[in-house]
């Protein structure tokens, strides 16, 4: 990607952004790797500290696994609309099905459709709002011990379900050899489980957050199933400060929200953050 300037609802975004974004190839990082190579673990940090994302491999999630979950997710968008409607998300709620809130009269509305699910905590889950079975979908593959076991899934609630665990786990293995790589001690190592603009904030700037950017299609259907890690509402983020490291960003609360609020308004959250003595 080269010489193209990037904007945001047609605001040019700054300079420094423009710069990460331009000349960048994505690294490949094996995660199974991470946790016993030392190599591995400086290719993480390399593409952390440049572009601020990375291809993984080597996460031992079947590629049969996977494709169930894109045929949930295609099955659950194909399904007509009264169906699709019994998991509608409330007025002013997040979650459900539907299209994005809207919090600005000149808010700029995104083509799509959401299926918004919070997965974690498992208590915090309104299973209400997960779909049961939009297709009878039975079917799912399991590498375990260098052999495929089938096994049966009686609902599209228990393939999220079994996606959710997975991706967890991997999670898990991820944000540890992020703190790791900043060197910090097992009993100070903070919570990474943000969004990347918080692991931006948290690391003082050290970890880059990419912008993220999707192509529209009107002739093709795109789906993505995606997870985001975010901080709890009420807890604050800061970042690693040394004498040798400023301060470069202030401490936010509600990141999440600000976060959405900033995108639709046509702003970059990380400059609004930043710190100014």
């Amino acid at each position: 990607m080269t010489g193209m300037p990037l904007f945001l609802h047609g605001v040019p975004l700054p300079k420094s952004v423009q710069e990460m974004s331009m000349n960048v190839s994505v690294p490949v990082i094996v995660l199974g790797l991470l946790p016993s190579s030392k190599d591995e673990q400086g290719k993480l940090k390399l593409a952390l500290c440049s572009g601020g994302c990375f291809q993984a491999i080597g996460h031992g999630i079947s590629n049969s696994f996977l494709n169930k979950v894109r045929g949930v997710a295609k099955q659950f968008f194909q399904l007509l609309q009264e169906e699709k409607q019994k998991y509608s998300r409330a007025a002013n709620q997040v979650e459900g099905c539907g299209y994005d809130l809207v919090v600005s009269e000149k808010q700029v509305l995104d083509w799509n459709t959401r299926l918004f699910l919070r997965v974690f905590p498992e208590h915090q889950r309104k299973l209400n709002l997960w779909p049961e079975n939009p297709d009878k979908i039975r079917h799912a593959y399991l590498t375990l011990s260098r052999r495929t076991v089938s096994y049966e899934l009686n609902s599209c609630r228990e393939v999220l379900h079994e996606y959710s665990i997975k991706l967890k786990q991997l999670v898990d293995l991820l944000f540890k050899a992020m703190a790791k790589s900043l060197a910090l001690e097992e009993n100070s190592r903070p919570d990474w489980r943000q969004s990347s603009d918080a692991c931006q904030i948290m690391s003082n700037g050290i970890f880059k957050s990419p912008v993220h950017r999707v192509l529209t299609n009107t002739d093709k259907l795109r789906i993505s199933v995606a997870m985001f890690n975010e901080v709890e509402p009420e807890k604050e983020i800061g970042g690693l400060i040394d004498e040798n490291r400023p301060r470069l960003y202030r401490n936010v609360k509600i990141y999440a929200s600000f976060n959405y609020e900033c995108f639709q308004k046509g702003k970059v959250p990380l400059e609004e953050v930043k710190f100014h003595a």
